[in-house]
């Protein structure tokens, strides 16, 4: 499967410039430089910008303005979020909404200090809408050929299959992928977690794992911790979305740490879908003092109160997060990532001093 790096050209959208368009410079990254490995491009459609393409599209919202919807964004479960999360996704119907979407992302992101994005997308969310592969893909993929030079940030694209559609979809959605030979990394599994577990979707990732394609799953968060187990040992995930509830078997605990698994963990959208009461209880300071391979993510930004450097900024507010724990969470985001070596190994380098 063809990625992007840092030599590629960008793809230009219907009526653009054949050279892009170019960007204003952005401000070199004030904070601790991580990777964020945890986040969905759609969950990054702020309420002002939802407005502007429903303009744009002559889409009529079922809000009467800003402080309606804003109202919406106290969820009870990660279900209450899924709804509106999806009933928003009517607004991007262009490649340029896709773009425009990216590109606000990636503009924040850098502010945030984020060197590193790996950013899925739910191509079946928009194929459900009669919104096509090419539209979606190309849009996101348009801005992302040229992140690292617009915007600092190195970039992949990851596709998120979504795990309450049949197997038998997601394996459609993927052969369509490879045969327009989309400009993915890898492949994902997300949105809800109870009553699809894992193994549900074997062939999948055996598809992805012959292809080539990298492999990471959301599990443990609303499951339960043997979700982790199946998803590792069943679809061979390398990357574990969420995790947390690992720690309610030691077991499991002392097994993630041997192997380093990676658990890209977003701790403002835990307590946003009351997966955790408060930031307060969160496990991450038990994780850490596990030992632990886990890093520090934002998930649905838009949705869930805050980019990367407000969830860092809150654990260190509510926490105590120490100087040490942030540059080892900004060190593990780096390693856990797909990025290449050189990369990683510049991205290291930046923050200095690295624990190991």
């Amino acid at each position: 499967m063809k990625t992007y790096d840092d030599d590629d050209a960008a793809v230009p959208l219907a009526g653009q410039d054949p050279e892009g368009s170019a960007q204003p410079e952005q401000p070199a990254p004030v904070r601790l430089p991580v990777a964020e490995l945890h986040l969905h491009i759609e969950g990054t459609l702020e309420p002002e910008l939802i407005f502007a393409l429903a303009e744009r599209n002559g889409i009529t919202l079922p809000y009467a303005g800003l402080d309606e919807l804003r109202a919406l964004y106290e969820f009870s479960d990660l279900q209450s979020f899924l709804d509106l999360y999806y009933s928003n996704m009517a607004v991007l119907q262009t490649e340029q909404d896709f773009a425009d979407m990216t590109r606000a992302y990636l503009a924040r992101a850098a502010l945030a200090g984020v060197r590193h994005a790996e950013i899925m997308m739910d191509p079946q969310a928009h194929l459900s809408r009669g919104v096509s592969l090419e539209t979606c893909i190309n849009g996101v993929a348009s801005v992302l050929a040229t992140s690292l030079e617009d915007f600092g940030v190195s970039t992949l694209l990851i596709a998120a299959f979504l795990r309450d559609q049949s197997e038998e979809s997601a394996l459609e959605v993927l052969e369509q992928l490879m045969a327009m030979d989309a400009p993915i990394t890898g492949i994902g599994l997300d949105s809800a977690e109870l009553g699809n577990a894992p193994a549900k979707f074997e062939r999948l990732f055996a598809r992805a794992r012959d292809a080539g394609l990298r492999r990471i799953a959301h599990a443990g968060e609303e499951g339960p911790p043997s979700y982790i187990s199946e998803a590792l040992d069943v679809l061979g995930a390398e990357r574990i979305d969420h995790g947390i509830r690992c720690m309610e078997d030691p077991v499991l605990v002392e097994r993630l740490v041997a192997e380093l698994v990676p658990l890209t963990v977003c701790p403002l959208s835990n307590v946003r879908l009351r997966a955790v009461e408060t930031l307060a209880d969160h496990p991450l300071p038990a994780m850490l003092a596990a030992g632990l391979n886990v890093s520090v993510n934002s998930d649905d930004p838009a949705y869930f109160g805050g980019y990367v450097d407000d969830n860092f900024e809150q654990l260190e507010a509510v926490l105590g997060l120490s100087e040490f724990d942030r540059v080892r969470l900004a060190a593990n985001s780096i390693r856990s990532s797909f990025a290449s070596e050189e990369r990683k190994t510049e991205l290291l380098a930046e923050l200095g001093g690295a624990p190991g």
